[in-house]
């Protein structure tokens, strides 16, 4: 993934009283626990997830 551009989500909300659409998004962008930080690649897809729900993730730098 050195080449490729890539964004790191780190999960600041908990999935509790969510949506199953929200957990599943979650899941599917591999986040299972608070405060954890995971790199995709920075494609449509992962930044359509993300605009999802916004008040469960955050970009890091």
């Amino acid at each position: 993934m050195a080449d490729k551009k890539t964004v790191k989500i780190k999960q600041i909300g908990s999935p509790i009283r969510r949506p199953e659409s929200q957990r599943k998004i979650l899941v599917g962008l591999g986040l299972d626990k608070m405060h954890k930080v995971v790199e995709r690649q920075d494609t449509p897809e992962v930044r359509g997830a993300i605009a999802k729900i916004p008040h469960l993730v955050t970009i890091v730098d």
